[in-house]
């Protein structure tokens, strides 16, 4: 954190949660209007990672062949020979996502989910650990496409980046305009990376908090069933998947790792929880017209849920 200071002002929520899931191994996507550093930001967590780095920016133009690579004539030996694309990397920055169509987002599918990609007629595994951020724009921004069901759901967490204060506004100004060259140090080696995984895996998590996530997804799917929740059947649309329970649990862990705990409480469900939900609750058109959003849904179920 100390080390991401350097380079970037404030947004420590949103540091913390791209660490979180650095460590649960989840993929992050960032959404916020232009100019909050989400872009810097990856990019300065890459730079104090010893993995290799690559950035692809998302335009209406862009081609799936582009991102996973392709197949090219070599004249020497006149047969074709792959030539991979920037997915070959530990730590990807899909830059402006929703930049491109369906069919350029659809081609990080496979590899966000399976870690492989198929270029020709043969797959080709990438290397690990592998690491998809992505930023996006608010879809209300003109020329976005909005993101496929299917692929928004591979995102562990989708971070929202609000404005920065005042002061740190001030500070941001002092940091930019002055001559100093930031110098960062690599702080994070993949072994250290693996090793910290572990410890996050070992995390204990009591079968009630186990019992308590499964119960939060579940209502997002049936609130009929539970007591004070029947009043937002009409608003929910589709709950959230059997992905989301295991993408939770796998939060909490490392979320109360960050906060130097070896076991989950109830407060890192409801902390983590909106990042890993918001994404994967999909409201009705009724509760648009009433504009409610997944956010307000997530809140009426932390509440309403018993809390173990």
């Amino acid at each position: 954190m100390s080390e991401i200071a350097k380079q970037i002002i404030g947004q420590k929520y949103m540091i913390e949660r791209m660490l979180v899931g650095l460590l649960a191994d989840g993929h992050i996507l960032l959404e916020g209007v232009p100019g909050l550093a989400k872009t810097l930001t990856i990019k300065t967590m890459a730079s104090i990672i010893d993995f290799s780095f690559a950035r692809m920016q998302f335009t209406p133009d862009l081609l799936p062949a582009d991102i996973v690579g392709t197949m090219i004539f070599n004249q020497k030996t006149n047969e074709f020979v792959p030539k991979k694309g920037p997915i070959f990397a530990n730590i990807v920055l899909a830059d402006e996502i929703n930049r491109a169509p369906a069919k350029v987002q659809s081609a990080l599918l496979e590899a966000m989910q399976e870690k492989q990609v198929t270029i020709g007629d043969k797959t080709y595994l990438l290397p690990l650990p592998f690491l998809v951020m992505a930023t996006q724009n608010p879809i209300e921004q003109e020329g976005t496409y909005p993101l496929p069901e299917a692929q928004v759901d591979r995102f562990m967490l989708k971070i929202k980046v609000d404005y920065p204060s005042k002061n740190e506004e001030r500070q941001i100004i002092d940091l930019i305009t002055q001559d100093t060259v930031v110098t960062l140090q690599k702080v994070i080696t993949p072994e250290r990376l693996v090793e910290a995984r572990k410890i996050v895996n070992q995390v204990y998590i009591d079968e009630k908090i186990k019992n308590y996530i499964v119960d939060i997804i579940d209502a997002s799917r049936n609130p009929g069933k539970y007591p004070g929740l029947a009043k937002i059947q009409e608003f929910i649309e589709f709950g959230a998947s059997p992905r989301a329970s295991i993408y939770l649990a796998k939060a909490a862990k490392a979320h109360a790792f960050i906060n130097r705990r070896g076991f989950v409480i109830p407060e890192d469900i409801k902390e983590i929880g909106y990042d890993v939900l918001r994404h994967r609750i999909i409201v009705s058109y009724e509760a648009e017209a009433q504009e409610i959003d997944s956010e307000k849904i997530i809140k009426i179920l932390f509440d309403e849920i018993p809390v173990p």
